[in-house]
């Protein structure tokens, strides 16, 4: 009946039912429906330990692969992934309430392979040995799943500076993961970090090869992989 308050149940979040009017309910129910925002240090953190691109959502693993035979090399990689996804993030951000829902993606990749470019060729200008080890890999830049991802899954739907937090924590997320891999497939497969000797004598004349080859990569990044499965197995 018109003027008439309707007392209606709900279910709250501990299980109680308490009696509420129409208006207050369907005000509580949209309220608990809607996600909670994350903080800024939510964004940046995650992409670092529970999301992190390479050990928990095991994206971009070519270029992990290939470039970590030593830690000046996955480092290198780990520069030029920075910058791409740090400047193609605040790109799209910017540009998110313009560019045309039906042709977002292709977008996505000019704005992307923009700033994989230009990489492309600072490398090549200022660090041509490294420039020649990173190869193929820095190009294809342009294709890869973290990259295209955050564009289209974060920068496109939020605002500059959580595009940066997010952009910085996917980054550096990537970066342990390589780095450390690098580190171990150096140390163990050339008993140097940064090509400066750091095992004994008698390690450096049977030094296990292996693990600068392809399948030693595969191995590293299996075995990082079960000890990460292993931690959160134990913390949940």
């Amino acid at each position: 009946m018109p003027g008439r308050n309707l007392n209606l149940d709900i279910v709250n979040l501990h299980g109680i039912i308490r009696p509420m009017n129409a208006k207050a309910g369907a005000a509580e129910a949209s309220a608990l429906e809607q996600p909670k925002r994350e903080s800024n240090w939510q964004i940046f953190s995650k992409g670092i330990v529970f999301e992190n691109p390479v050990l928990i959502l095991m994206l971009g693993l070519c270029p992990v692969l290939a470039t970590s035979t030593s830690v000046r090399d996955a480092a290198g990689m780990s520069a030029a992934v920075l910058f791409v996804l740090l400047m193609s993030n605040i790109v799209v951000s910017l540009m998110r309430k313009i560019i045309p829902n039906q042709i977002r993606i292709p977008v996505f990749i000019v704005i992307i392979a923009t700033f994989v470019t230009i990489a492309d060729y600072a490398l090549h200008a200022f660090t041509p040995d490294l420039y020649k080890v990173l190869g193929i890999f820095v190009p294809l830049i342009v294709v890869n799943c973290i990259i295209l991802g955050r564009a289209e899954g974060f920068a496109s739907k939020n605002g500059v500076w959580p595009s940066i937090l997010d952009a910085l924590g996917k980054s550096l997320g990537f970066a342990l993961a390589i780095i450390i891999m690098g580190a171990i497939r150096e140390i163990l497969g050339n008993g140097t970090l940064f090509k400066i000797s750091v095992t004994p004598k008698a390690f450096q004349d049977n030094k296990i090869l292996f693990f600068i080859l392809p399948p030693g990569a595969f191995l590293v990044i299996g075995l990082m992989k079960a000890a990460v499965n292993k931690i959160f197995k134990r913390e949940g």
